[in-house]
C-alpha cells in the first residue's frame, strides 16, 4: 500500500469516515439474494483486493500491508435488505445515509453492497461502499464495470475458482520485513531521490510555476466561512442530474470543457444556497478542490493515483454566461499553470518521508482545519448501459465523503448519458442541501437557455 493510500486509513475518525460509495437504481425484478451472492462469487477473481484486508505494521515502521483474509466469508459483505412496498427516493436517500455513517470493519475487507428491494415502480437498487484506501474515482469505475455486465445477460458463468489464503504473516515478520525495507531504502533513497530531483530540474520552470500557482490559490483565506466548521458523524444526500447532450450543446454555444460546465452548475447551486441563508455574494467565491487523475492513458490498477487543482467558484456573478466564462478562463489559467504538478510534486516528496512521520502527520490532518470550502469530483463512466444479473442500471449516483471541516461535497459520475451529481452534507450544519440539489438542475437549465438565446458558433 502507497503512503498516499494509507492516508485515509490515518486521517479516518468516527466523524471522519473515508469510503466511497455509489448507488444503482435498477429495474425490477431485484435477483434473488443467492443469485446476488453467485454473481458477485463469479467476479471475485478479476478483484483480489475484495479478499484481502488491511494489516498495520507495529509502530507504523512501514505503510500497512494488505493481507489474504483467512476467514473470507462473502456473506458478511453482501446484504439484502427492501423498503417498504412502494419505496420512495426519499426513503432510499434516507437508508443510504445511514449506511454512510457506520465505518466499514477493519478487521475484514473494506467492502460491501446492499441490495434494497422495494423501490416504487418494480425498481430496485445496489449500494456499494468502498474505502478510499483501495481505490480512486477512476479505479472505483474500473472495479463497477467488473462487478457489472455490458451485455444484458442473466445467466451467470462458471468460474473456476481455486483461491486459497496465503498464510499471515506476524507481527515479528511484518518489523523484520519493515526494517529490511528501511535498510535497502536506506541505500537506494539517496540514488532515487536524486533521480526524482534531476527529473524535476529537467522542467524547473515549469515546477516553480506550478508551486507559485498553489502558493496564490491558498494564501488567502476563505472569503465564505459559514460552508467550514465541525462536523457530525451522520450525513445529508442528495442527487440532481444533467442530460450529457445539454452539455454538449452549451459547449458547442458558450464553449469550456464538460467539467468547466459542472463547476458552473456547482457555482450556481452554491450562489442560491448562500443567498438563501441571507449571506453576501457580490465579489465573494466559493474555493473547491478540483481532483485531478494522474493516471497515464491505459494506466489500470487500484489505489490512488490523484492531484489537485485549487478554483474560486465566482458566485458573486449572477449572468450565467459571464459565470462559466469566468470559469473557463480560470480553469485555462489553472491548467496552464501546471498547478496539479504541484501538488503531485508533494505527493512524491512523501514518499520520501520515514513511515511513522508520515503517519503521524495524516492523523493530525484530521484536526487541521480545511483549507478549502467544498470539494468537486467529476468522473467518467461508460456511456453504454450496464446490466446485473440482465437489468439495467437505470441510475447511479456518487458519494463524496466528507473531510475534516469541510461541510459539503459534490461528486459527479457520468453514465448512460447523463451527468449524475451526488451532493454529501453534514447533517446539523447542511439542512438545506435539498435547496442546493435542486439549485444544480437550475444551473443547468439556465445554461440551456443561455446557449439557446445565442447563435450557434463552435467555440474550442
Amino acid at each position: 500500500m502507497s503512503m498516499i493510500d494509507a492516508s485515509f486509513l490515518y486521517m479516518e475518525n468516527e466523524f471522519d469516515l473515508h469510503h466511497n460509495a455509489w448507488l444503482g437504481i435498477f429495474a425490477g425484478p431485484a435477483p434473488s439474494g443467492d443469485e446476488f451472492r453467485r454473481h458477485i462469487a463469479s467476479k471475485l477473481p478479476r478483484i483480489p483486493r475484495y479478499r484481502q484486508r488491511v494489516r498495520f505494521v507495529p509502530h507504523d515502521l512501514a505503510a500497512p500491508v494488505w493481507v489474504d483474509d483467512q476467514h473470507f466469508n462473502l456473506g458478511y459483505h453482501l446484504r439484502a435488505i427492501a423498503l417498504p412496498v412502494p419505496g420512495s427516493d426519499a426513503q432510499l436517500r434516507e437508508l443510504f445515509t445511514t449506511m454512510m455513517a457506520q465505518p466499514l470493519d477493519r478487521n475484514k475487507p473494506l467492502w460491501d453492497m446492499w441490495l434494497i428491494d422495494g423501490l416504487e415502480g418494480g425498481r430496485w437498487a445496489l449500494i456499494s461502499r468502498l474505502h478510499h484506501c483501495m481505490a480512486d474515482g477512476v479505479s472505483t469505475t474500473d472495479i463497477t464495470t467488473t462487478v457489472l455486465d455490458r451485455e444484458p445477460t442473466a445467466e451467470i458463468p462458471d468460474v473456476i475458482d481455486d483461491w486459497k489464503p496465503a498464510p499471515p504473516p506476524t507481527d515479528t515478520e511484518l518489523v523484520q520485513a519493515a526494517l529490511i525495507e528501511a535498510q535497502q531504502q536506506g541505500l537506494e533513497q539517496a540514488s532515487r531521490y536524486n533521480t526524482w530531483l534531476s527529473s524535476l530540474k529537467e522542467q524547473m520552470s515549469v515546477v516553480d510555476q506550478a508551486f507559485a500557482s498553489l502558493k496564490n490559490s491558498l494564501a488567502n483565506p476563505l472569503s465564505i466561512t459559514s460552508l467550514n466548521g465541525p462536523i457530525g458523524p451522520y450525513r445529508r444526500w442528495a442527487w440532481a442530474k444533467a442530460g450529457l447532450a445539454d452539455i454538449s450543446g452549451i459547449r458547442k454555444v458558450l464553449g469550456g470543457t464538460v467539467n468547466d460546465i459542472v463547476l458552473a452548475i456547482v457555482t450556481r447551486a452554491f450562489r442560491d444556497l448562500l443567498l438563501s441563508r441571507g449571506e453576501e455574494v457580490a465579489d465573494r467565491t466559493v474555493r473547491c478542490l478540483v481532483p485531478v487523475s494522474v493516471r497515464s492513458i491505459g494506466e489500470a490498477g487500484g489505489g490512488n493515483r490523484i492531484a489537485s487543482m485549487y478554483a474560486e467558484l465566482p458566485i458573486g456573478i449572477a449572468d450565467p454566461r459571464e459565470r462559466l466564462a469566468a470559469i473557463r478562463t480560470q480553469m485555462d489559467g489553472l491548467k496552464a499553470s501546471k498547478q496539479a504538478l504541484a501538488a503531485d510534486v508533494l505527493t512524491s516528496l512523501a514518499g520520501f518521508q520515514p513511515p511513522a512521520l508520515a503517519a503521524a502527520g495524516a492523523r493530525q490532518a484530521s484536526h487541521t482545519p480545511n483549507p478549502v470550502n467544498t470539494v468537486a469530483t467529476n468522473v467518467p463512466g461508460p456511456q453504454h448501459p450496464l446490466y446485473l444479473l440482465g437489468r439495467k442500471m437505470l441510475d447511479n449516483y456518487p458519494y463524496v465523503p466528507l473531510a475534516s471541516t469541510m461541510r459539503i461535497g459534490t461528486s459527479v459520475f457520468s453514465y448512460d448519458g447523463y451527468a449524475r451529481f451526488g451532493v454529501s452534507g453534514d447533517h446539523e450544519s447542511m439542512p438545506d442541501l435539498d435547496l442546493f440539489a435542486d439549485a444544480l438542475g437550475e444551473g443547468l437549465r439556465e445554461l440551456v437557455a443561455a446557449a439557446a438565446a445565442e447563435p450557434a458558433t463552435v467555440k474550442a
